[in-house]
């Protein structure tokens, strides 16, 4: 067997970095306290592999010092939104020489202002399970700094309004066909903005959970049918690209929670759907990309695979 050699060789990928960042950033304007906790990880490529293929780590800057850089960051330039704090970690590890690509992932623990009696607190919080903000930051020598945003661990439910019916059935089907079931699942969404510009993150992420939720969920006195976990992705991704210009491509993922009817007859007891039990696993799970189309034409990112022009021939043919 002959022995593999350097030359031998091509580094596809390099990378290194620092991960689990976490900390609280608190910020006081008299009494009226302001916190964000955030959790960081930032990850270096340099323009040379000597340290990876020679041992030599003269270009490394060590992960102890990433952290460092990431927590003096928050001292001195605070965390106006999740995605200015991204940027301006990918700014400044792209000032040194010999970083060739910098990404920084920042997601926030999800606490909440207390209120009494509707009064707002000021100091103290509350931690709310109803999702957790992220988002990314990306950067490239002498290319553009790209942002993506999104929101994870996103629980939601309705009792009713959902169906699944009319898919294909062989000798291996066992499942029944319903029109009335509970559509439970938890949603991860993930989006870019394209061309970073001067935008206001914080009310465009609250925009696109409002239209999350109102695609799910529908009108509020009768709700809007679901045909199927799929149907309901691709209505929340609809509906954010009609309301939120801004947004280029969304990627939607949502994992199935299935709930069981529980059999009572031997307890004598009819059990007309009030109580259930959840199945954990195996759990269903669907996911779909969406881009519009001038942009991925701009960027250059239009596929013209088999499987594409097969979707785009189907299309055609439905018209």
């Amino acid at each position: 067997m002959s022995q593999v050699t350097i030359k031998d060789v091509e580094v596809l990928n390099c990378e290194y970095g620092k991960n689990t960042i976490k900390f609280l950033r608190l910020h006081r304007e008299g009494k009226k306290h302001f916190v964000k906790e955030v959790e960081v990880c930032t990850h270096l490529r340099l323009t040379s592999a000597q340290e990876y293929l020679e041992g030599n780590n003269s270009l490394v800057i060590p992960t102890d010092t990433i952290k460092n850089t990431v927590l003096v960051l928050a001292k001195k330039n605070g965390i106006p939104t999740l995605e200015q704090f991204a940027i301006d970690i990918c700014k400044y590890f792209m000032t040194f020489c010999q970083v060739a690509y910098v990404k920084t992932y920042v997601q926030e623990v999800p606490w909440q202002r207390l209120h009494e009696n509707g009064v707002p607190h000021v100091h103290s919080f509350i931690c709310v399970p109803d999702g957790i903000r992220f988002c990314e930051a990306e950067q490239c020598r002498n290319g553009p700094l790209v942002v993506f945003a999104g929101i994870k661990d996103l629980k939601l439910m309705k009792t009713t309004q959902s169906g699944f019916e009319g898919f294909y059935k062989n000798e291996y089907t066992t499942l029944p066909e319903r029109h009335d079931r509970i559509l439970c699942g938890e949603l991860f969404c993930k989006w870019s903005y394209g061309e970073c510009k001067d935008f206001d993150f914080d009310c465009i992420w609250n925009k696109i959970r409002e239209c999350i939720l109102e695609a799910f969920a529908g009108p509020p006195d009768c709700g809007e049918y679901s045909p199927s976990y799929q149907k309901t992705v691709n209505s929340i991704q609809m509906l954010i690209l009609s309301k939120v210009s801004q947004v280029q491509v969304i990627e939607v993922i949502l994992n199935n929670t299935f709930y069981n009817v529980v059999d009572m007859k031997n307890l004598g007891l009819t059990n007309d759907k009030e109580v259930l039990v959840p199945v954990e696993a195996p759990y269903g799970s669907c996911a779909c990309t969406l881009g519009r189309k001038k942009f991925l034409e701009a960027q250059g990112h239009v596929l013209k695979d088999e499987r594409q022009s097969q979707f785009g021939l189907a299309a055609s043919q439905g018209n």
